[in-house]
């Protein structure tokens, strides 16, 4: 990910990892209050994405997330209603905060693509915007 946080839409930021390890191999710890800046509710994966296909289209009230490549790469698209950036995530040293009401779309995945994603709360079906002209509204509305 070669972006840096100040490129981003809204509130999303770039966090390096820290990486440990020797001779036998790598370990990168994710830990609350340190790489990650919330309470983890909810963990899950993104795997073996066929070809072509592309997932999010959403955006959330008030879920926040950390989003980690932790194998191969996918491209993320951020939008806060102001901006909209495309970011690659290929390193499993860097996260990436989602934050609330930043519309997010992800696509281009690699074969061995698997994302990792920390949230800071259960699955809920209302806080999902799923249509994009709704979060430009409650974008503007927010302003």
């Amino acid at each position: 990910m070669s972006i840096r946080s100040q490129d981003l839409p809204g509130a999303c930021r770039v966090i390096p990892l820290d990486v440990r390890g020797d001779e036998r191999g790598l370990l990168i710890p994710v830990e609350v209050g340190q790489a990650v800046p919330f309470d983890i509710k909810r963990v899950y994966t993104v795997f073996d994405t066929k070809p072509g296909v592309r997932r999010g289209f959403h955006a959330h009230h008030r879920l926040q997330q950390v989003a980690i490549a932790v194998a191969g790469s996918c491209r993320m698209v951020l939008d806060d209603g102001k901006a909209r950036t495309t970011v690659i995530l290929d390193r499993p040293d860097l996260a990436l905060t989602l934050p609330p009401m930043v519309w997010h779309e992800m696509e281009d995945f690699s074969d061995n693509c698997v994302l990792l994603v920390l949230a800071d709360d259960v699955y809920d079906e209302n806080d999902y915007i799923r249509d994009y002209d709704a979060f430009l509204e409650l974008s503007r509305a927010r302003a």
